[in-house]
């Protein structure tokens, strides 16, 4: 371990699709990251294992195997390192599992969000970034999405939990004196990203031939963002201090660029050169119909912008779909 154990910037969910991203940039920064991870089996472990083997070629960083359920286990690592930046990247993901396994939800993104929190209080943290959701603006018909309109009605609990993160850490930015900052991440996408996100399952069922389910018809609008994207916004939140150094802020980190889902997958039958076999079904529930990123407030207070234009997006995910799943061009 490092002589100064106060440097590590901890990562919680660092075998995850953003997290990994996240702790890759920082090492390229030079920077040592202590990560931890549940490894769980919500998709392929493979994926999540394939990514921790990359990230634990550098000397620069540290993997624990840590659910943020087990408050001693990770009251035991705060002790020990005494993070003064922590980014929150764990969660349980997926809108549609929350429909069938709430208790998954309310176990993770709440009852582990509390506990880090905790540590966080205990141990002296200075600054918690988190990951929130673009799903918090659920029944909101109003586009698109300002970070101060209202988020009070979530139309999933993967949703609500996230609501319920933002709400625990502006309580506990006020009582204890600690800077907590939550961003909601709007449909993000690119290489190593998660099996239920569209761009990789529909990639997968065209490879294989089989159908692809389009629901409500195609007309679901989704802001999609490029993951190095996101990765820029959770730097420059980590890194950088606001003119008033505010203990509680909420941004939005995504493209603003709202695309047809249908619109979405042709980009993806051209760059594959396959057409897509469409299985249309109707609007899931808890499915936003909608989601679109306004980002004035972050590129005011940190000059942020999205770079990666779909097309390129598109295409670097399946150049790395191709790769990792050894598919001939």
């Amino acid at each position: 371990m490092s002589k100064n154990n106060k440097n590590f910037i901890l990562v919680t969910g660092c075998a995850g699709f953003i997290g990994f991203h996240t702790v890759q940039r920082l090492l390229n920064r030079n920077l040592p990251v202590f990560g931890v991870d549940n490894l769980n089996n919500y998709y392929d472990q493979k994926l999540k294992l394939d990514r921790l083997k990359i990230l634990k070629k550098s000397k620069n960083f540290k993997f624990l195997k840590v659910d943020l359920r087990n408050r001693n286990k990770l009251f035991t690592i705060f002790n020990k390192f005494k993070f003064k930046k922590v980014i929150n990247l764990a969660a349980q993901a997926g809108v549609r599992y929350s429909l069938k396994n709430p208790s998954a939800y309310i176990d993770t993104n709440i009852v582990g969000f509390g506990n880090l929190l905790e540590a966080c209080r205990i141990y002296k943290c200075k600054h918690l970034v988190f990951a929130s959701s673009s799903s918090v603006y659920g029944a909101n018909n109003k586009i698109p999405f300002k970070e101060k309109d209202n988020t009070d009605k979530p139309i999933q609990l993967y949703a609500a939990t996230k609501k319920s993160n933002e709400v625990m850490a502006y309580a506990y930015s006020e009582l204890y004196n600690f800077r907590t900052t939550g961003l909601r991440f709007f449909t993000v996408y690119g290489p190593w990203g998660r099996p239920d996100m569209a761009i990789f399952s529909f990639t997968k069922n065209i490879f294989q031939k089989k159908k692809v389910d389009i629901y409500n018809n195609g007309n679901h609008l989704r802001d999609f963002t490029y993951v190095t994207d996101i990765v820029d916004g959770i730097l420059l939140c980590i890194s950088k201090k606001t003119k008033n150094n505010e203990k509680y802020e909420i941004f939005n980190i995504g493209n603003s660029k709202p695309i047809n889902i249908l619109k979405f997958l042709k980009i993806i039958e051209k760059n594959i050169g396959i057409k897509a076999k469409v299985n249309f079904k109707p609007k899931q529930p808890g499915d936003m119909i909608s989601t679109y990123s306004q980002i004035s407030k972050i590129k005011k207070k940190f000059n942020y912008q999205a770079k990666i234009k779909l097309e390129k997006g598109i295409a670097n995910f399946l150049d790395w779909y191709r790769e990792y799943y050894k598919i001939k061009k």
